[in-house]
């Protein structure tokens, strides 16, 4: 398999370096923005919007969506730089990588008008409703029910672990329409706008003390029958294609890609004693190890994208191309912390002291939820089991 890019790609890589050292402020960079704050909400509204007016937001959507109908390998290449540059995409990814895609497979045509311009243009963010407090890795033992009344939906129940809903324009999720049908055919898949009454957000503060998740309440609230994408009892299909969306992107393993450089770069000039700290055996071993899985992250990023390219379904393989970053953005974490030693333990607040702006202790925070977030590590090798090595279930 031969993974270089034409000479074209790369001058489409050049030109978006190019545009991502103009448009990416050096305060970004430094890490200047405190995490979650509406300083740093703008500022990634700002770049989402400038990404759009040049087609680079909804690449992969056909034109008459907004999109600019970009081939694959250039869709990677975009992926690959904004991960590495750490583009400020906020919450713009949920209505981009998930629901568009989704509304254009399974959407009626006035939801198309509706919704996929407007994601288009940056102007609308989405989250996603899909865990429950008892309905985590079996997702089809969510409880939340919507019941029919007439040209509405009566929505009850709660969702936990939504990604940016305090900020969200509208939530995408899933219900149960249908308490006497096995559970995974008795559920739908709706849309709503969060101004809703009887939508309810709870914000939820993480170990590294970050506000990003939140518990979101539906009391009593009334969704429009329009609202329904794909008919009723149809959610658990469309929701687990949904996932296979979200699984394999490139963005994550690009990211790593970053880490392992600036830390390699901070072993060459940070000295021990008499000589410089990548010299010592323990932290070069390390080093390339954890350079060593990036690669591999990434060439099991380039598979996925190289069988979209046959036209086959990778299902098995965005599984593993998800378990094996989150996994691995576990690893770089704690290898980081380590190779600066007390100095990796430093959080951004104390600028004084922290080296590389605190980045890898707050990764090491963050990542405990890595291998949580979008489908437990244990329900990925189940996939790879089930689907990818035809193993039997149970």
């Amino acid at each position: 398999m031969d993974f270089r890019f034409t000479p074209e790609q790369e001058a489409f890589r050049q030109e978006l370096r190019q545009f991502l050292r103009q448009e990416i402020p050096p305060e970004w960079e430094a890490g200047e923005f405190e995490v979650g704050s509406d300083e740093e909400w703008e500022l990634s509204r700002q770049f989402q919007k400038k990404l759009a007016q040049k087609g680079w937001l909804v690449p992969h959507w056909p034109k008459e969506y907004g999109g600019a109908n970009m081939g694959l390998w250039e869709q990677m290449v975009l992926r690959e730089e904004l991960g590495y540059h750490r583009a400020p995409l906020g919450g713009a990814l949920f209505g981009v990588n998930m629901l568009g895609p989704i509304l254009m497979l399974y959407g009626t045509e006035e939801q198309k008008r509706e919704h996929l311009p407007p994601i288009a243009r940056a102007e609308v963010i989405w989250c996603q409703g899909y865990s429950e407090p008892g309905a985590g890795s079996d997702l089809a033992g969510l409880q939340t029910r919507a019941v029919r009344e007439g040209d509405e939906y009566v929505v009850n129940g709660q969702k936990i672990w939504t990604t940016g809903a305090h900020r969200a324009d509208w939530i995408f999720f899933l219900a149960r329409t249908d308490p006497t049908a096995p559970k995974h055919k008795g559920i739908s898949f709706f849309i709503a706008p969060m101004n809703t009454p009887g939508i309810r957000v709870q914000p939820l503060i993480n170990m590294a003390g970050r506000m990003g998740f939140n518990q979101v309440f539906f009391e009593d609230a009334r969704v429009p029958a329009r609202n329904l994408v794909g008919g009723e009892n149809q959610g658990w299909y469309i929701g687990a294609a949904l996932l296979d969306f979200e699984r394999s992107g490139i963005g994550a393993v690009a990211g790593l890609k970053r880490d392992i450089d600036d830390l390699v770069q901070y072993a060459r000039e940070t000295t021990v004693g008499d000589r410089r700290l990548i010299e010592e055996p323990r932290v070069r071993y390390a080093l390339a190890e954890r350079a060593i899985e990036v690669e591999v992250g990434r060439y099991l990023s380039y598979r996925v994208t190289s069988m979209q390219a046959r036209g086959q379904i990778p299902n098995a393989e965005a599984s593993m191309s998800k378990l094996y970053s989150s996994e691995l953005a576990q690893r770089l974490a704690n290898t980081g912390v380590h190779v600066m030693g007390l100095y990796g333990q430093v959080r951004p607040e104390s600028r004084r002291w922290a080296r590389l702006y605190g980045r890898f202790i707050m990764a090491y925070m963050m990542t405990v939820a890595s291998t949580i977030a979008g489908g437990t590590s244990e329900i990925q090798r189940n996939v790879i089991a089930i689907r990818g090595l035809g193993l039997p279930r149970g």
